[in-house]
Parts: structure tokens; sequence; C-alpha cells
């Protein structure tokens, strides 16, 4: 799960972590108040979206007078803000975050991430923040440094050192520094984040930091002990066909394909998605319908599936084991009926109470592709797809 950037600041703060004053806004009106309440000189209007690359994308804006402030408010809310993280679509912004200016002497890099290579949380930073980042990873990796963190002794101080130096600070902004990573550690740890990500991290003309912007992702399975940070949510901001198949406790995950995949078990979803490439086809979505689906959550997964305008044909593969092949039946034969289905359908079935499930698909009425093994169902719904084209 991830939240906006003010709600990131508002968590950090209350870990120590400096931040500058700032105030979010839904309407020009309200930016107006929040910038006359923070004083100026300087704002910065920011808009409120879960992607980066928004300074690029015009969703940035350093302002010098209230009037500016609402003036470029109102032109963000509502906007659709096109980032290289967002893709063509783009986001809706639904808020700015309105914050004071501060005078910048250097801008760093700096985040936290779980390295599942080495198991351990690490600490990612460069002397080279700002929007060009990527730019930077890619033609100078060796600006970047990261320093592995064991769980078993935790942040020291000799950590903390180690990332301050690498970056160029002076003595003074040093310490200062690692104040600020030792309360972005305690914040990672102690609420379960999969990612955190300040860019930039500033270097003041006082040689103080401040954390100038700030991106924050959750580990999923350990929202339940969090349930401050649960209530951050903004379904807005998340995909409406996930959040469906979420209430229905099926593993989803929209993307650009064509064909739909219904799969028991998400080693044989990533195979089925794999070899559709492999056969010339694109898939259009992840879909775990799990072990123990029942003929309802299996109904509710084909008609997420459908609501999918970019489908053109669904290819349903099924290993039956704990997931008889017969519910599976039951469930997208209902779906496509209730639905009309009108793509290509090609479905394998294999397992417990293949026979059955079989059956079911035969005497449905249906114009339903039966398929022998993974291989042949691939290429069966891509030659579908292509033939109905």
């Amino acid at each position: 799960m991830n939240i906006h950037e003010y709600q990131a600041k508002s968590l950090l703060k209350q870990y120590g972590a400096p931040v500058l004053g700032g105030g979010i806004a839904y309407t020009a009106e309200e930016a107006e108040q929040v910038a006359k309440d923070l004083g100026g000189p300087v704002w910065v209007v920011k808009a409120q979206i879960h992607a980066g690359g928004r300074g690029k994308g015009g969703g940035v804006k350093v302002v010098k007078s209230v009037e500016e402030v609402k003036q470029v408010a109102s032109e963000m809310i509502g906007m659709t803000l096109v980032t290289h993280q967002t893709g063509p679509a783009g986001k809706q912004v639904n808020q700015v975050y309105i914050e004071d200016g501060c005078a910048i002497a250097n801008e760093l890099y700096i985040s936290l991430l779980v390295d599942r290579e080495t198991s351990r949380i690490a600490i990612i930073a460069s002397s080279e923040g700002g929007m060009d980042i990527e730019e930077v990873a890619a033609s100078t990796p060796e600006k970047i440094i990261t320093v592995s963190i064991d769980p078993a002794s935790g942040l020291s101080g000799f950590h903390c050192r180690k990332v301050a130096f690498a970056v160029g600070l002076s003595s003074k902004a040093a310490g200062a520094a690692a104040k600020v990573i030792a309360s972005l550690y305690k914040t990672f740890v102690e609420k379960d984040a999969a990612m955190l990500e300040i860019n930039p991290l500033v270097v003041t003309e006082d040689d103080d930091v401040v954390v100038l912007d700030a991106k924050m992702g959750f580990d999923g399975n350990a929202l339940y002990r969090h349930k401050d940070v649960q209530e951050l949510r903004d379904p807005t901001e998340e995909d409406p066909m996930e959040l469906e198949a979420a209430k229905h406790e099926l593993s989803y995950i929209k993307l650009d394909g064509s064909i739909g995949c219904m799969v028991n078990g998400a080693g044989l979803a990533m195979s089925t998605m794999d070899i559709i490439k492999l056969k010339g086809g694109s898939p259009a979505n992840f879909l775990d319908v799990g072990g123990g689906a029942t003929k309802e959550r299996v109904t509710e997964a084909f008609k997420i599936i459908l609501s999918d305008p970019a489908v053109e044909g669904i290819l349903v593969n099924i290993f039956g084991g704990i997931m008889r092949c017969d519910v599976i039946a039951d469930g997208v034969v209902a779906a496509a009926k209730e639905l009309e289905l009108n793509v290509p359908l090609v479905v394998r079935l294999e397992g417990t109470n293949v026979e059955k499930g079989k059956e079911i698909m035969n005497s449905s009425g249906l114009n339903i592709i039966s398929a022998s093994d993974l291989g042949d169902a691939a290429v069966k719904i891509v030659e579908a797809v292509e033939g109905a084209k």
C-alpha cells in the first residue's frame, strides 16, 4: 500500500524527521488559506498522486504570492498529470500540498528498502538527488552507494556516518543527516514499510538537512498491525478492478495485454503469463483464485476479467489439487452466461474432479475451446484472439 507525500511527511515528523510547514488543499480556496497560514514569502504547490516524476510533469510549482498559489492550485486540481511512472493515461490530481519554500544549497537522494538478495534493510544514497536520479543510476552508478543493515544489530552511528560522508556532507551537515537517517530507519522498521524514498533530501545554506519530498509504501501483509496506516489509504489512486478483487479475496493485478487469465496458484499464474508471451500474445492480468475458492468467488473473478474492456480473449488454466475442477467449471459457466460471453474462451483443466469439470463445460452450451496442456492452451487462445480480429 502506498501513501501520499503529505501523509508520509506527517508520519515521518512523528519520528523526529525535519519537514517544512505545509497543508493539504482540495480546492483553490483552501490552498489560498493554507498559504496565508504558512506566511510565505515563497511556497511550493505540489500535486498529490502516487507516482514519481511530478516535477517534470508540471506537478510541482514554486510560487511567490498567495494569489499565484490560488491560481496554480486551481490549474492543478482536476488535471490529469502524466509522468514516466503513471504511463500515458496519467493520474487525476484530487488534492495539492502547499509547502513552505527553503533555501537549497544541495540536493541528495536517500531511500530505504528491503533487499531481497541479502534479506536486510538497505540504505541507498547518492550525492546527486533531484529529478534526474534515474539518469544518475543509468549513466553514473558509481555515484550511488548501498549500505546494508544487519537485522540482529540494527542501525548504528557507523552506518549513518558512512552514508553522510559518502555523499560529501560537511561535519555539521553530516551530524544533522545522521539524525535524519536514524529517524527514517525507526519509521521504516516500526511501521513495516516496504519502501521509503526521500528525493530530494536537501542541505540548506545553513547546513541544516530537510526532508523535501517523501514516498512510502508498506507491506500489505503487515497492515493489520497498523490501523493508523490503513486509514491513510486512498482508493482513488488504485485500480478499481484490483479493489473489487480484494473484496472477494482474489489476487488480481491489472496488466496492459489483451488475454485475460484465471489460474489457481501464483506460480502457475506466472508460468501461464510467460507462455502466453512466448506464443505471441500479451496477458491482460495476473489472477490467482487460490486453492480454496468457491463457485461464487470464481464467478466474481470471471466478472472482473470481463469488466476490462481491453480483454479480447480468456484463458482459464486450472491444475486441481485442493481446488476442484468442477467448482471452477461451475463458476466460469455461471459468469459467462450472466455476462453473455462474447470473446474466445480457452479452458485447460487437470486434476481433482477434472472429468466432472469437463462435463459441466461441455454441457453448458457455451463456445468453449478445450486445451490438453498449458502450451496447447496458450497457442489456442492467441490464435482465437487473432482470428476474432
